[in-house]
């Protein structure tokens, strides 16, 4: 009779070992949830050391590189330099799920904040807006806008689940903000949605008429299951349609949206926009700035054509709606017109077959051998045969900078023709 009752129970038995989570420390489940010991391998002489994934995120890179490459080989297009995207967030209950550690709601939060960094820096020019699904409405937290702080900080400060997604009111009032764009300008949506289903007030299909009537761009990133309504909406509007598998997917899937995407050419209509250059206001003037309305003292822009005060660049002046822009951003959108050629991958092999090939790359003079002196991974420029390393080779065509060795060859014949 003793050894039965000490004898624990099925169930007993269960919530001892779903008990085992929480008796651990704060700092051991961040470990146990991270998984930290799968990033470590065991190198030749028995160490420990962690996995190098250069190579791994490189060749996802150029993938997704060669994608873009061949999407814009293969279509008369044009690029989008001046967007107008609205990042449209499902912050339902559904994005409470902890399939995405630690939830959804906290990788999307994480990823958005890249995802508006990496966007400002490919498009100077464009404008972003965020709008929030929950409780079944649709709710608008910034407005169309070049500042990535506000809009990351409004963000962090309304990541709150509750309630059902709506799909069809995220898109009337994404429609209602998108038909006011001139012409000119490049309308998109990129939604987030981790819901599998939308609880909407009317008819979606008629919705999604309207949006593809109005030339918005949808693309929908699902973090649960493929959902047909999000792929018709992504179908007829000329979007993009995907289904994040973990973090690093969901990473590499938004990233995507970030360089100018291929434009019909019926869609988009050549227009002379009219721009203003404004020059820094001194530092000791006291004005009154039109962005938050109050006056502040240095700093800012002047309008060429009002003269009133602007915070940052670029951005709309609200008294004359002139387009505000310096020569820089103007410089780097260039870039996108003609797009810096993809460099050669060279193999370890070709590198013993060839001595040809130096040991150093040529943008970062850092070495190209890996461990035990063996040419590891590298890059070649087509043009002037220049050696780079992966990381260079990133940093060139993400930042979209002309080839250091090119330029110098230029250089140098400049030099010499002189």
């Amino acid at each position: 009779m003793n050894n039965a009752a000490e004898r624990p129970l099925n169930g007993d038995v269960e919530d001892d070992d779903d008990d085992d989570g929480a008796d651990l420390e704060a700092w051991e489940r961040t470990y146990a949830e991270d998984r930290s010991w799968e990033a470590l391998q065991e190198d030749e002489s028995g160490l420990l050391r962690p996995i190098d994934t250069t190579a791994i995120y490189h060749a996802q890179y150029r993938r997704r590189l060669r994608n873009l490459a061949a999407t814009a080989a293969t279509s008369r297009i044009q690029k989008g330099l001046i967007r107008y995207l609205y990042i449209v967030v499902d912050l339902s209950k559904a994005a409470s799920e902890r399939d995405f550690r630690p939830s959804r709601m906290a990788v999307i939060g994480k990823q958005v904040e890249v995802f508006i960094r990496e966007f400002f820096d490919q498009n100077p020019l464009s404008h972003v807006g965020l709008v929030t699904i929950k409780d079944g409405i649709a709710n608008c937290i910034t407005e169309l806008g070049g500042s990535p702080e506000s809009h990351i900080n409004a963000l962090m400060g309304k990541l709150e689940c509750s309630g059902d997604a709506s799909l069809q009111n995220a898109l009337e009032l994404v429609l209602g903000c998108l038909n006011q764009i001139p012409s000119y300008g490049h309308r998109e949506a990129l939604i987030l949605y981790s819901a599998l289903s939308t609880c909407d007030p009317g008819d979606l299909m008629e919705t999604i008429q309207k949006c593809k009537k109005s030339k918005i761009r949808c693309s929908v990133i699902g973090l649960a299951a493929e959902m047909f309504v999000c792929k018709h909406l992504c179908q007829e509007t000329g979007g993009t349609y995907s289904v994040a598998l973990d973090e690093s997917h969901f990473k590499e899937l938004i990233l995507e949206h970030a360089p100018p995407p291929p434009a019909i050419a019926e869609y988009a209509t050549a227009n002379l926009i009219k721009m203003g250059f404004p020059q820094r206001s001194a530092e000791g003037s006291v004005a009154i700035c039109t962005c938050h309305e109050e006056a502040k003292a240095g700093g800012g822009y002047t309008c060429p054509r009002c003269k009133v005060r602007v915070c940052e660049l670029p951005t709309e002046c609200r008294v004359c709606g002139l387009t505000l822009i310096s020569s820089p951003h103007l410089a780097r959108s260039y870039h996108h017109l003609f797009p810096i050629v993809m460099f050669d991958e060279v193999s370890p092999s070709q590198n013993d077959s060839s001595r040809s090939f130096p040991n150093t790359c040529f943008g970062c003079q850092e070495s190209l051998l890996s461990q035990g002196n063996k040419p590891g991974l590298s890059v070649i420029c087509p043009k002037c045969k220049q050696q780079f390393c992966l990381d260079c080779d990133i940093y060139i065509h993400e930042s979209l900078h002309n080839c250091p060795g090119c330029e110098s060859s230029r250089h140098s014949k400049s030099v010499t023709a002189s």
